[in-house]
């Protein structure tokens, strides 16, 4: 019994006599992830509409594929590149789609891999590259704190609807109705 208890624990753990344990390789099929990927939310006739994809996305399909593009002309990571066996790798539009969903979800980095067919250490490469070049590349226009120019145009925008003089209120609690 305790042989079998050993041998157990050796396959579960690898082999205990000091040799470095070996990393399982899983093949997985970048191109047809890619397709898949594609056909459902980018394609002519794709499969879900807009709203379900601002919905998975949580932002609109034009500006996903415009943070893709700035990305893939950023970053040679996000490009599409091809091995040694000329087999295609990760497109843009997988990686990104890590990235935001881990984002957007706080999912772990091995659940993308049943949609995005993209293995957990990639995952975790794709999301800190993408937030290291999206900081880069958006970083002095959108991710600073308001000028007076983005104050009057936010106000602006508030009076039009109906909300003088709201900025920043997220739960309009000082508003007298």
């Amino acid at each position: 019994i305790i042989r079998l208890i050993l041998e157990s624990q050796q396959q579960l753990h690898g082999n205990t006599t000091g040799c470095s344990q070996r990393r399982i390789v899983v093949h997985h099929n970048h191109e047809e992830g890619h397709d898949w990927l594609f056909n459902d939310y980018f394609s002519k006739n794709h499969v879900y509409t807009k709203i379900q994809f601002q919905k998975r996305f949580r932002m609109w399909r034009h500006m996903f594929l415009w943070i893709v593009n700035a990305l893939n002309n950023h970053d040679e990571y996000f490009q599409m590149r091809v091995d040694a066996l000329r087999q295609k790798g990760l497109s843009p539009l997988q990686k990104c789609t890590t990235a935001i969903h881990i984002l957007a979800y706080g999912s772990p980095a091995d659940s993308v891999n049943e949609y995005a067919w993209i293995g957990e250490t990639t995952a975790v490469e794709c999301l800190k590259r993408f937030i290291s070049s999206i900081y880069t590349i958006f970083g002095n226009e959108y991710l600073r704190r308001p000028n007076n120019e983005d104050n009057e145009r936010l106000l602006q925008m508030g009076a039009t609807r109906g909300f003088p003089g709201m900025l920043g209120s997220i739960d309009y609690m000082h508003w007298e109705w």
